[in-house]
């Protein structure tokens, strides 16, 4: 294991395998936004959209994880709560397509969501495997996890709602898993919400302790 784990610092990124693996999620993550988005329009399914908009974000995410490894604290902490944030918006976004679109009739294609949804899952799963070993972290790379896992646990939902939507012939559970997945984003959002708002203040009462020890 890398010499990161051998003290009570956590692990901020700085390791050629990490970032390699990071590259790799990063370009499964765009080519699956760009599968999925397609293949959402195409079924009519608000979870395969919702699902691919995850993959958009998760893009970004990894992106800039990928940019602030190696720079101050306050700086990954900041990178980290900006990226609460984006989860935070996306959550609400789906929300309300979500509800718009109960109002709007038609059924989505099951034998595309449950296709989709299947090779997304593959394509998470090959994530979380990836990121498996740095799986704890600041919050910068804390960030990275949690999305992973949220991805795998998506698109499980989206095959759910397939199955549901072939069995029931109505839209009613692509709606309903759109809405799980939009609650899941706003969930994530807060745990890394709280991590970068724990560093930032660290980082502040460091601050504060520096200038107070160096008063005779």
């Amino acid at each position: 294991m890398d010499s990161c784990r051998d003290n009570d610092a956590p692990f901020e990124g700085l390791t050629p395998d990490y970032r390699r693996r990071l590259w790799l999620v990063i370009i499964i993550n765009a080519v699956m936004f760009v599968v999925e988005l397609s293949a959402g329009a195409m079924a009519g399914s608000r979870s395969l959209q919702a699902d691919a908009l995850d993959f958009l974000g998760d893009t970004f995410t990894y992106a800039i994880t990928l940019a602030v490894i190696g720079t101050q604290l306050r700086t990954r902490a900041w990178a980290a709560f900006a990226k609460g944030l984006s989860l935070t918006v996306m959550g609400l976004w789906v929300l309300g397509i979500t509800a718009y679109h109960i109002l709007v009739v038609g059924v989505p294609r099951a034998e595309v969501m449950g296709i989709i949804g299947f090779l997304a899952l593959a394509a998470n799963v090959s994530s979380v495997l990836l990121l498996l070993r740095y799986k704890e972290g600041d919050a910068n790379v804390r960030s990275v996890w949690v999305c992973s896992r949220n991805d795998a646990i998506g698109n499980i939902a989206v095959m759910v709602a397939a199955l549901g939507v072939w069995g029931t012939a109505s839209r009613w559970p692509d709606l309903i898993v759109a809405a799980i997945m939009a609650a899941i984003f706003i969930t994530s959002s807060v745990q890394i919400l709280k991590r970068a708002i724990a560093e930032l203040r660290s980082v502040g009462a460091a601050n504060q302790a520096g200038p107070a020890a160096e008063r005779p």
